[in-house]
């Protein structure tokens, strides 16, 4: 088995090469992390910001999917440097930092993922482009920092207006865009299908690739309507999550089986589908 590292898809994010992963709801325990390799994911996208996992949950999901060649991604509940770097000495490989917006954010962001274990009036120096680490300490760091990989969350009008100051600070690897903030923001919830926010999506996926930057959405990259943004460049393709999936597919079972076989559901309570309810 080849092991995905997260120098791998670093590397690929910024050439435009496809890294194919989906977000784990399920896929916690270690029989399922094990299972999980025969999807030939290259990632594996772990929630903390939506979903209620702890840090130790998290640490130990991280070392599972990386054990089994699959580069762990966690999504951090704030774009928060101290949150960055916690996760990151959890096993994490990936930061995704949601709802980023401004330059100081994404500064703090690549300090913490990118030149660990500095901290401090050094880093500050450093980010700021006034002090220059020596020769032996910058190969140290881009050796102790080699597998991780920084995602910044683009998920309102504000960040995309702001896009290019954002994506153009080195050390970000690439673009997380949310569907759901997003289309909140542009005042048209939910209405993935809207030709606005189509072409939104597809300019702001062309302005990541032209920045040589990873950019992928957050949907059921399956669809029809996700065919514009393979089109435009995107090559980040988080692919749903492992819950909608494997409900949709047991549920449409269910219903083969029983108009089949001529019964009724018994159910009486709400009906409602939960599963496409996970916040993206």
């Amino acid at each position: 088995m080849i092991n995905v590292l997260g120098k791998q898809i670093r590397e690929r994010l910024h050439n435009g090469e496809r890294v194919y992963g989906t977000h784990s709801v399920s896929f916690g325990n270690p029989l399922s992390a094990k299972w999980s390799t025969g999807m030939e994911q290259d990632f594996v996208f772990i929630c903390t910001e939506h979903i209620p996992i702890d840090r130790t949950e998290v640490a130990a999901m991280c070392r599972l999917y990386a054990d089994n060649g699959i580069s762990p991604m966690v999504r951090i509940p704030y774009p928060d440097k101290y949150w960055a770097n916690m996760t990151i000495e959890g096993g994490a490989q990936g930061i995704v930092a949601p709802y980023v917006e401004t330059v100081e954010q994404v500064k703090d962001l690549v300090g913490a993922v990118k030149y660990r274990p500095i901290k401090g009036e050094f880093l500050q120096e450093m980010l700021d482009g006034t002090r220059q680490p020596n020769a032996k300490l910058s190969n140290y760091l881009n050796e102790f920092n080699r597998d991780l990989y920084l995602i910044v969350g683009i998920e309102s009008v504000e960040a995309i207006d702001n896009l290019e100051s954002l994506i153009s600070i080195e050390g970000v690897d690439g673009v997380f865009l949310g569907p759901h903030d997003i289309t909140c923001s542009m005042g048209i919830p939910e209405e993935y299908d809207n030709p606005e926010f189509i072409d939104t999506i597809v300019d702001v996926i062309k302005r990541c690739r032209a920045r040589g930057r990873g950019v992928g959405i957050h949907m059921d990259s399956t669809l029809d309507l996700c065919k514009p943004f393979f089109e435009a460049g995107m090559n980040f393709i988080l692919n749903g999550a492992d819950e909608t999936k494997m409900i949709k597919l047991i549920r449409d079972e269910f219903q083969l089986l029983r108009q089949r076989y001529g019964d009724k559901f018994i159910h009486s309570g709400n009906m409602e589908n939960q599963s496409e309810r996970i916040v993206y």
